[in-house]
């Protein structure tokens, strides 16, 4: 193989050895930092011997990115493009790996045109998957339920599926989330929930979220991930759809995207009882309180299902 040379600077202007890459929150616009962000399917390879599937190819600062998944262990990372000679590939060609088992799953029964609670909603083994949707709200973050989910342990795990219009609104939230990562309190994976989140009340789920006409959903996905890059974390390869309301075309519209849909079998609010390997949903945006007093109960009761566990481990 070939090594790797004259590495680009990192994105905080850096000169850095080939490796992930961080990127530092900065007050700069969005667009102005992340630019030429493009889906791609790529297998790559560095000088060290690694192999990683590339999804998206993007500039951040003027460094040249890709940011890679892990096709087992389904963890992604923002690399240097610099460092790694990268080749179109084809779902087909990647079909045996667990990413690609996770992202398009063996057809179940046909279903209706609109789905509820579509892509994965119960991951294997024991334990609980605990995520939380973060849609857009004028309420803060309810910071008393991460408090709670770091008291069970050192880095904790839990999923956040963040709307972009939430990050762009809740800075100091999103930046006090951060630091609980950093100070191993938690292990957040970020997924994404769409940018604004569309809704309109008492509209059908056939025509609402986003199955509104005129939704662009690619704007939707890729402004939300690029918001992620600039506030300094990396997407994941989770989409949770507004709602839990995908239909056939959009739930396979995300999956071209080379994102995992996922929905729950544990929504608190509703009233499913969590049981071994559920998909727990609370939204700590402080527009669901409900769902955050049951989750502190099944806690303290010892009723919520141990180990809680990475999102990662669950298709």
């Amino acid at each position: 193989m070939w090594a790797c040379v004259a590495c680009a600077a990192t994105a905080r202007g850096e000169d850095g050895a080939c490796g992930p890459v961080a990127i530092a929150p900065a007050p700069e616009p969005t667009g102005e930092r992340v630019r030429d962000y493009a889906p791609i399917f790529e297998l790559c390879a560095n000088g060290g011997g690694e192999s990683r599937l590339a999804i998206r190819r993007m500039s951040v600062d003027g460094t040249p990115l890709i940011l890679t998944v892990d096709p087992q262990s389904l963890q992604t990372s923002l690399e240097r493009a610099a460092c790694w000679r990268c080749e179109e590939t084809r779902d087909a060609e990647q079909a045996e790996t667990r990413y690609l088992k996770a992202l398009r799953p063996p057809q179940g029964p046909s279903r209706p045109p609109a789905l509820v609670n579509a892509g994965l909603i119960h991951g294997a083994g024991d334990g609980a998957f605990v995520t939380g949707d973060l849609c857009p709200s004028h309420r803060p973050l309810d910071r008393g339920f991460f408090e709670k989910l770091a008291a069970q342990g050192p880095r904790t795990p839990v999923m956040l599926a963040v709307s972009g219009d939430w990050i762009a609104r809740h800075g100091a939230d999103f930046a006090w989330l951060r630091e609980k990562e950093r100070s191993g309190a938690l292990t957040i994976t970020w997924a994404n929930h769409s940018y604004s989140h569309p809704y309109v009340r008492r509209l059908a789920d056939s025509r609402n979220y986003l199955l509104r006409p005129g939704v662009d959903v690619d704007r939707e996905i890729f402004e939300t991930e690029k918001l992620i890059i600039a506030e300094g974390e990396t997407p994941s390869v989770f989409f949770r759809f507004p709602g839990l309301v995908a239909d056939a075309a959009l739930l396979e519209h995300v999956r071209s995207r080379h994102l995992i849909p996922l929905g729950a079998d544990g929504w608190l609010a509703l009233g499913p009882r969590p049981r071994p390997g559920s998909i727990v949903l609370v939204h700590p945006n402080g527009n669901e309180p409900v769902g955050l007093k049951i989750f502190s109960r099944l806690i303290d009761a010892g009723a919520m299902p141990l180990p809680l566990r990475p999102i990662n481990e669950a298709p």
